[in-house]
């Protein structure tokens, strides 16, 4: 959200319609956070165990929770009233803005996390059953986030969700449905992807302060300020690249450190949210965070497949 508290209807974006408003709702700039995470964890298992797929499937679980969770979002934000259309900078939501009724968005979650069930299904069946646990308290993580009657992302802990659903769970996660067991690898890359994906949120909540703030929402960006929010977000960017050596190091893959290529991206993200970027200017920042995102997983990902 920029500065002022309300926005002209020239200055937002206009909605789709059809299936465009569905993928509008999906918020595709976020599905980095599912991706990379999965990529990388495969990639850190041993060539010779790697299963296409059990791949596919840990693929499937991720995008369609991350979509859930995006719908979910949507759902509890617009029935609670916290997406006013009048002052939203960003993207439109689906119920804040009136493009689709809550039940029709209900509706979309509940097959989301149905197709998340379905994905996991093989794992829980032929990799281990103990995965049912991790499936259901992901699923619960993303309906709770802004659903039920104490929503924790209103109290400051999304960013903890993110880490640890987006980062250490899913490719630590991945890493062990392809070698069935854990190693150091995938948890140092697990905390590399969950800075960046938490980064995403925290952009994102950065530039929706002055609207959450006089809803009542206390994001962590709320409870921490403007600055120390900005300076929480180089921080993310930056501890990923600090664990790329350890990484390299751990999997005896030096191939690995291709990924400091991605800094190059990187620079651009946080000049813009250092220089105090604000309202439209950070959604292209949340833009560029996202290919970071993706480009630095993509990298250690083949780093990983070359070296193993």
């Amino acid at each position: 959200m920029s500065g002022s508290p309300t926005s002209s209807a020239a200055d937002r974006p206009s909605a789709p319609a059809g299936w465009r408003l569905w993928v509008l709702g999906a918020r595709p700039r976020t599905l980095p956070a599912a991706v990379a995470p999965v990529l990388v964890g495969t990639a850190a298992a041993p060539r010779s165990e790697l299963r296409w797929w059990v791949f596919l499937c840990a693929m499937g679980v991720a995008v369609f929770v991350q979509i859930a969770t995006n719908y979910a979002n949507d759902y509890s934000d617009g029935r609670r009233g916290t997406d006013d259309p009048t002052a939203r900078v960003g993207p439109p939501r689906l119920v804040g803005n009136g493009l689709a009724t809550p039940g029709e968005v209900k509706r979309a979650m509940l097959v989301a996390f149905g197709l998340t069930a379905l994905f996991g299904t093989p794992l829980v069946l032929f990799v281990d059953w103990r995965l049912v646990f991790v499936g259901v308290a992901a699923i619960a993580a993303g309906w709770f986030y802004t659903g039920g009657s104490r929503p924790y992302g209103y109290a400051g802990f999304g960013e903890v969700f993110v880490f640890v659903f987006f980062g250490l769970v899913a490719t630590v996660g991945s890493f062990y449905v392809q070698a069935l067991t854990v190693t150091w690898l995938p948890v140092v890359a697990g905390v590399a992807l969950g800075c960046l994906a938490t980064a995403l949120l925290v952009v994102n909540n950065l530039r929706d302060i002055p609207g959450d703030t006089a809803v009542g929402k206390q994001t962590l960006a709320v409870r921490l300020g403007d600055r120390a929010t900005r300076g929480l977000y180089v921080v993310l960017m930056v501890v990923p690249f600090l664990l790329l050596p350890i990484m390299a190091g751990l999997g005896e893959r030096p191939v690995a450190a291709v990924a400091f290529v991605a800094l190059v991206l990187a620079r651009r993200p946080v000049v813009e949210v250092l220089g105090g970027a604000r309202g439209a200017r950070l959604i292209a920042v949340l833009g560029d965070t996202g290919r970071v995102h993706l480009v630095y997983g993509l990298l250690v990902a083949v780093g990983f497949l070359i070296g193993g």
